[in-house]
């Protein structure tokens, strides 16, 4: 192997154009080693589903993928803006009827 061997530069992020022509493009394929305990848990998981293995890992994944995406959008507020939000955070809203039945429910587990 000589020194000057060239690699080729890492792929750039995906944008959320890229991301987008993806999605409009034919199947691919991922290819997974998995140790035998956790495919065993993910088969009995989909199984209890109803789903195949693909159908439970592709959904799991979607699913974890947009809860991350989504909790890492920016949000840019005015002064005002900002504290009334911190207002209503730190404001618990009084417990409506449904809620406080609710909680004085005797639950399940504990009959």
């Amino acid at each position: 192997m000589t020194k000057d061997r060239q690699y080729p530069a890492k792929a750039a992020s995906a944008s959320p154009l890229n991301i987008a022509d993806q999605a409009n493009t034919a199947k691919g394929s991922i290819n997974l080693r998995i140790d035998g305990q956790s495919r065993a848990l993910i088969d009995e998981a989909a199984a209890s589903l109803g789903k195949s293995r693909t159908e439970f890992m592709i959904d799991t994944a979607r699913s974890r993928a947009i809860d991350i995406l989504l909790d890492r959008r920016l949000f840019q507020l005015g002064p005002d803006a900002f504290n009334a939000f911190a207002d209503a955070l730190e404001t618990p809203a009084d417990p409506g009827e449904k809620l406080t039945a609710l909680m004085l429910r005797r639950p399940a587990w504990k009959a």
